[in-house]
């Protein structure tokens, strides 16, 4: 197969010597042939040695890179990907586990695949592109996945309208590639969860938080929680079953709150102290009386996609978490999360800290939280890391 030559400038090859996976426009001196949106293209540097192979990519984010060695990325390149990916996810103890069938298969360039997220539910994959090129190889993808599964893959949706549409110039439809829908509920720590990857959020469940939940879980014995943004309700069934004895859900989404009813519904039939509002979580922390919850879980939907509105989305931050500080009850705990991959760990910890010295209130942290495992972070992509979180202990 002959892909177009990307010439880099000269010293620009540095960033792919180090294995990162990103190559920007600027970097780029010369492009050698024919090459559009998605086509795969080997990298050279100036003095014209080859450095890697990727994705051309419209945009300042010009190269996505997948391979640092020369291929063809062939049918059986692609089947070692997976392979791989889900190797690692048995070694994490998520594939084949009785008690838990959800999981992240694929994380993007954590899994040396850019612009691929895969989830499985349960017999399910759903997979959601990011890149143009990705888009490409889709076909390669889903025979990869029915090799590496077996009988275990009963089906794969693409769910990838809304980033395809919005990140590259080419459209797409969401849908099945391979397979059909069935009655999808997962178990996750042996909870149950419906899970709507069809419309839904992301791929339809937050997996990210699977481990975070358990922390919640340890400290929600006996004590008032109020979860908002819940989405699902993942967070309101771990408090529940941990012996919580008081549960508010909020979410701004009518959607989300009949999603979280059904999965409090058959996970607790009949249960009376768990009770969910549609409402905006900012507007709901502001009218509840002082010293109601023991714990407040903040887990907004990403604040800053991009660094040019990351001033304003510390502003958010700082806002929505002097309101939960005052509001809690002394000695209770806030589960407090940003998921923006623009704003950095110490810069979301200066925001919380920014919100603590305006309410004035004495405040501690007791754990750092993050993403799990199967959300691996390249350590030649430190830009993986997109979920933080911290356990604060507020006096």
């Amino acid at each position: 197969m002959q892909f177009a030559h990307i010439i880099l400038k000269p010293g620009k090859e540095e960033f792919v010597k180090r294995y990162h996976p990103w190559i920007f426009s600027g970097a780029i001196h010369q492009i050698r042939g024919k090459v559009a949106e998605g086509d795969m293209v080997e990298v050279f540097s100036a003095e014209g040695n080859y450095l890697a192979t990727g994705f051309y990519e419209l945009g300042s984010l010009a190269i996505k890179l997948f391979s640092h060695m020369r291929t063809n990325a062939d049918a059986d390149f692609w089947k070692k990907k997976i392979a791989d990916a889900l190797s690692l996810r048995r070694t994490l103890g998520l594939a084949g586990n009785p008690e838990t069938n959800a999981y992240r298969l694929t994380f993007s360039e954590g899994d040396g695949l850019p612009g691929l997220i895969a989830d499985f539910y349960a017999g399910t994959v759903v997979i959601q592109s990011h890149s143009a090129g990705m888009h490409r190889v889709k076909p390669f993808i889903v025979e990869a996945l029915k090799e590496a599964y077996g009988p275990e893959l009963h089906a794969v949706f693409d769910k990838s309208r809304e980033t395809m549409n919005h990140m590259t110039s080419l459209v797409t439809e969401d849908g099945f590639l391979f397979g059909e829908s069935r009655n999808e509920i997962i178990l996750e720590n042996d909870y149950k969860f419906h899970v709507d990857f069809a419309g839904g959020q992301k791929t339809g469940f937050f997996l990210d938080q699977r481990e975070n939940r358990e922390i919640l879980a340890y400290y929600s014995n006996g004590r008032k929680v109020l979860n908002t943004f819940c989405y699902s309700g993942s967070f309101s069934v771990y408090a529940l079953e941990a012996g919580a004895t008081l549960v508010h859900s909020v979410d701004s989404s009518a959607k989300a709150i009949a999603l979280t009813e059904k999965n409090i519904q058959i996970n607790f039939p009949g249960i009376s102290h768990h009770k969910s509002f549609v409402q905006d979580a900012k507007k709901f922390l502001a009218e509840i009386p002082d010293d109601l919850y023991d714990i407040i879980i903040l887990d907004p939907p990403a604040f800053a996609k991009h660094h040019v509105i990351k001033q304003k989305a510390m502003r958010g931050y700082v806002n929505l978490n002097a309101q939960a500080i005052q509001r809690i009850k002394p000695g209770g705990l806030l589960f407090t999360f940003s998921c923006s991959q623009a704003v950095d760990r110490s810069m979301f910890t200066s925001a919380i800290m920014t919100a603590a010295i305006q309410v004035g209130r004495q405040v501690k942290i007791l754990h750092h939280l993050s993403q799990p495992a199967d959300h691996p972070v390249s350590i030649y992509h430190p830009e993986g890391e997109y979920l933080k979180g911290l356990v604060l202990y507020v006096e």
